[in-house]
């Protein structure tokens, strides 16, 4: 081959290779939809591919019982006798895996494919001398191409771990962790399995991984229940399914370049479900429902979660709660590491967070998602009286030090 005639191909490899990413990239939109989707379930195909599954772990089909929203799942199976088998500890489990609790089967199904699907899809082997690094955060796939990383670790980065810290990372575990859980029951996440499920098939569909005939099967089986419905639990002779939400609120991430978001209701929560159960989220912090709907200094003094306090205070405004508090202004100064805004020192009595402090009040060195620079409040040691010392202080420097800073972030 000659060197024009190489030069030609590897254009049109480079060039297919691009597409075949930014195909990819559109398919991961495609599921991060369905992972937020907020609309019922369609019943008809989540209870067939349930009823499939149920087969392939040598099950009868299940009755099917349909609930509003996780809380009620959870609280629909408690007492249920049909999910008592699936609270056994690892060391109560007979010998014979065929004799385990069907939700330790099913959790063991899905396992083995995500193990044998990953390493449909792994990297194939390099020597160490010309293996590349992992890819580098916030870098968009078309750079990552051109800089010469492969279309599969580009997968990994711009789909894979875009959709796990949209789908998982931001809005199933934010749910769990809301909800709460049973002891030992085991719980699968429906249309929250998009992380995985959604990679996996991607993956096949741009032509960066081929799946075993078996294996491809049983992926379409989860791509179905992630693409229908809500959570839901396994027991013998019995399915719970929890209605997909009735509202999920995001917006993009700081940073995001892989289409990435994080939960967010300015006023109403965040995600919703038909029975009223919510979850109420402001900037992807966490939040009980007075931060959102009714906010005032007395509940804020009260508020032991740092992060709880801050977005109550950032929801009255630090203006309005500096003035409301009572705070006294120690000193202000132009914030060098920011040029064109000021830092400003207050005094913060005992009793309102706890001891004795003060409150350094600056302004983020990065645009948030909603273009606005975001105002924050630090706490820092009640010995400081200069706002310079105090913003040297959250970096571990002297405020002499702190004034040398070209720029921060």
């Amino acid at each position: 081959m000659s060197a024009r005639e190489f030069a030609y191909e590897s254009e049109n490899k480079n060039a297919y290779e691009h597409v075949r990413v930014r195909e990819a990239c559109a398919l991961r939109d495609e599921w991060l939809a369905y992972g937020l989707r907020a609309r019922p379930a369609e019943r008809a195909d989540a209870e067939d591919a349930v009823g499939e599954i149920y087969r392939l772990l040598g099950e009868p089909p299940p009755r099917f019982a349909w609930v509003a929203s996780p809380a009620a799942a959870l609280d629909a199976v408690r007492d249920e006798p049909g999910f008592r088998a699936g609270l056994l500890r690892q060391a109560d489990r007979p010998q014979t895996t065929r004799a385990w609790p069907l939700p330790d089967r099913l959790a063991r199904m899905e396992s083995g494919l995500r193990h044998r699907l990953g390493e449909a899809v792994a990297e194939p082997w390099t020597p160490p001398w010309s293996q590349r690094g992992p890819l580098p955060p916030g870098t968009p796939a078309d750079e990552a191409l051109a800089a010469g990383w492969s279309v599969r670790r580009v997968l990994r980065t711009a789909v894979g771990d875009a959709l796990k810290v949209s789908v998982s990372d931001a809005v199933r575990s934010t749910v769990r962790s809301s909800v709460g859980s049973v002891p030992g029951l085991m719980t699968w996440y429906g249309q929250h399995a998009a992380h995985w499920v959604g990679y996996y098939d991607v993956c096949a569909r741009v032509g960066a991984a081929r799946y075993r005939s078996p294996d491809a099967a049983e992926l379409r089986l989860w791509a179905r229940l992630a693409r229908a419905t809500g959570w839901w639990w396994a027991a013998p002779g019995l399915c719970v399914m929890a209605e997909r939400p009735t509202a999920v609120r995001t917006e993009p991430a700081p940073a995001a370049v892989h289409g990435e978001i994080r939960l967010h209701g300015e006023d109403e929560p965040a995600v919703r479900f038909a029975d009223g159960s919510a979850v109420y989220v402001l900037h992807g912090t966490v939040v009980p429902k007075w931060v959102v709907t009714g906010p005032t200094v007395e509940r804020i003094h009260a508020e032991p979660n740092i992060e709880v306090r801050r977005s109550a205070i950032e929801r009255i405004g630090w203006d309005s709660y500096v003035d409301q508090a009572g705070l006294k202004l120690v000193g202000t100064a132009d914030d060098p590491g920011n040029p064109g805004f000021r830092l400003s020192l207050y005094d913060v009595p005992a009793g309102v967070w706890g001891r004795r402090g003060r409150l350094l009040l600056t302004v983020n060195g990065s645009v948030e998602p909603d273009g606005r620079r975001r105002r924050y409040g630090l706490g820092v040691p009640a010995h400081l009286d200069d706002p310079l010392d105090a913003a040297g202080w959250t970096y571990g420097v002297s405020g002499r030090q702190y004034a040398q800073l070209v720029r921060r972030t």
